[in-house]
């Protein structure tokens, strides 16, 4: 009976299918109706009806069944902690303390965090080649900050926690300083070195299976859009183009000795197992850096893990300005995060050239293209996730004069300022960003302050060409449904003349239910279609059953 299945299914087309059964098809890829397990009322009369009049094989995939089982996805929350940071093209320090930007009471479920600036704009860096060293420091001392050991009490735990991790951050972050001098000696005309480093320490921090983050995780194929879907399944792990870590292994192996320069800093394989979070996704457009760390548990629900860059800087098309958006999948629901440093200014006028950049960047991002999931594709654009979070140096200004902003300042009137600001006027203009969502501002602008103070730069400016009027530059929105921010604030570091902005947000995230874990894992076995009859109460106990297989329940 396996046989003529497998011979009926490779020749399988519309011929298969009464007329009947294709209008019953077509209702299932209604666009209206949800594909995340949510089923139109429509298809009540599906489930109801004889499964012989849809079937005219003698076998078929398990698969192909599950597909018209309504209820097999749940909902999960996970917390996601956002954050974005133009540091002004400082590099960072070991002794820098990160506590106004990761806070150390935080236990978020995934982290994503973008920077801005990590470099000077110069003609050196957007023209010639990107300095791939302070990205290399950012990630060490993020690393160090969110996979710190947990603190315990001592009346409760006698033992010592284990020091593996923390000792290799501590060594990394003592030596950070000293090893990058020397390196620098040593290396500073080499573009494979500067490109290995990056690479060699960003792996010391991935999951060991990281090949599979960029893998289709699909474990079974929901309703299917046309008979074409129906014979084939789902591509596993669709090679879409050269995955980067056969690219670093590719690399590690013209590199020779250039390699081993990271030991100083990382002694990854003693410590990679006791991560908290591991690093799923490291990428760099000149000065915008963006990371996603993830617990260690969720790693393996990871995938279609995909990043681009869209550059707006100079000629519209350079990287000193523009966005790096990360795409992926947990569970059941997918992911978006753009990190963008949009088009600067406060003259009248250029809010519209940031408009610009954002429905060039929305029109641009193209992700590659992966398998196809059921009814619906993997996302390729922004807008098609189910869940998008847009964060960076958005660059929008308040349109008052300094004097009249000054005076809301001194009087701590923030919503009489934000209602001159550039981003909420464009927003409720319809301009930009409709249909998005922002969080209310509690917290005074970011930039631009003085060096190492408190003090806005526009208070010791010694010319009205030079000053800058405070504005709220840096921002977190969103976009999608099932998505609640918690909290939406500021840091208070004085590295930069931005202070970090941060965001924490309970997401819903779909999860298949065990029975459907448990169905999933046989997918694609065989099964008689007279075994998809109703159970007979008369001829005893009836359950679904695979051909040359176990029963299952």
């Amino acid at each position: 009976m396996a046989s003529t299945g497998e011979g009926k299914i490779k020749g399988c087309g519309p011929k298969l299918f009464g007329a009947k059964e294709n209008k019953v098809s077509k209702r299932i890829d209604n666009p209206n109706c949800s594909t995340a397990g949510k089923f139109c009322p429509s298809s009540s009369n599906v489930a109801s009806s004889s499964p012989l009049r849809a079937l005219s094989v003698k076998g078929m995939r398990l698969s192909h069944f599950l597909a018209q089982t309504p209820n097999n996805t749940t909902t999960e929350p996970v917390r996601i902690f956002v954050a974005t940071w133009n540091v002004g093209g400082k590099a960072p320090t070991a002794e820098l303390n990160l506590d106004d930007f990761l806070p150390p009471d935080d236990h978020s479920d995934i982290y994503v965090l973008g920077f801005q600036e990590i470099v000077p704009l110069n003609a050196g860096n957007v023209l010639v080649i990107e300095d791939n060293e302070p990205a290399a420091r950012w990630l060490v001392l993020i690393n160090q900050a969110l996979n710190r050991p947990a603190e315990t009490d001592a009346n409760v735990f006698q033992h010592e926690p284990s020091p593996s991790v923390d000792s290799t951050a501590s060594r990394a972050s003592s030596s950070l300083d000293a090893s990058f001098s020397d390196l620098a000696k040593t290396s500073s005309s080499s573009t494979i070195f500067q490109k290995s480093y990056l690479k060699s320490i960003r792996k010391s921090f991935m999951p060991v299976q990281r090949k599979r983050l960029k893998a289709c995780n699909c474990p079974v194929e929901t309703a299917k859009s046309s008979y074409r879907d129906a014979c084939f399944g789902c591509p596993k792990a669709y090679a879409y183009e050269i995955d980067s870590s056969e690219e670093d292994e590719q690399e590690e192996n013209k590199e020779g000795s250039n390699g081993s320069v990271c030991s100083g800093v990382i002694s990854a394989p003693t410590a990679r197992d006791q991560l908290k979070y591991n690093l799923i996704a490291c990428k760099q457009m000149v000065g915008i850096f963006v990371m996603v760390w993830v617990k260690k548990e969720l790693v393996q629900h990871i995938g279609h893990l995909r990043t681009t860059c869209i550059g707006r800087g100079i000629l519209g098309c350079l990287g000193n300005k523009g966005c790096i958006s990360v795409s992926m999948t947990l569970h059941q629901t997918s992911f978006c995060f753009i990190c963008s440093h949009l088009a600067s200014g406060q003259k009248e006028g250029d809010e519209f050239r940031r408009n610009s950049d954002v429905l060039e960047i929305l029109r641009l991002t193209l992700f590659s293209r992966i398998c196809r999931r059921g009814a619906r594709k993997i996302p390729e654009k922004i807008l098609e996730h189910d869940k998008v979070i847009w964060f960076g140096d958005l660059n929008y200004r308040i349109a008052l004069s300094y004097a009249d902003t000054k005076k809301f300042l001194m009087e701590n009137n923030w919503d009489a300022l934000f209602e001159r600001d550039q981003l909420k006027i464009e927003r409720d203009a319809g301009r930009v960003f409709k249909g998005w969502n922002e969080g209310k501002i509690y917290f005074a602008p970011t930039y631009k302050y003085s060096c190492n103070s408190d003090a806005y730069a526009s208070e010791t400016a010694t010319s009205k060409k030079k000053r800058r009027t405070p504005a709220w530059c840096d921002r977190i929105l969103w976009h999608g449904d099932g998505i609640m921010q918690l909290s939406y604030y500021r840091g208070e570091s004085k590295f930069s003349d931005h202070r970090p902005v941060c965001g924490t947000f309970i997401v819903e995230a779909e999860v298949l239910n065990k029975k459907a874990k448990m169905l999933s894992s046989n997918a694609n076995m065989k099964i008689g279609a007279e075994e998809l009859l109703p159970k007979d109460k008369n001829k005893g106990k009836g359950s679904l059953r695979c051909i040359n297989s176990p029963k299952i329940s």
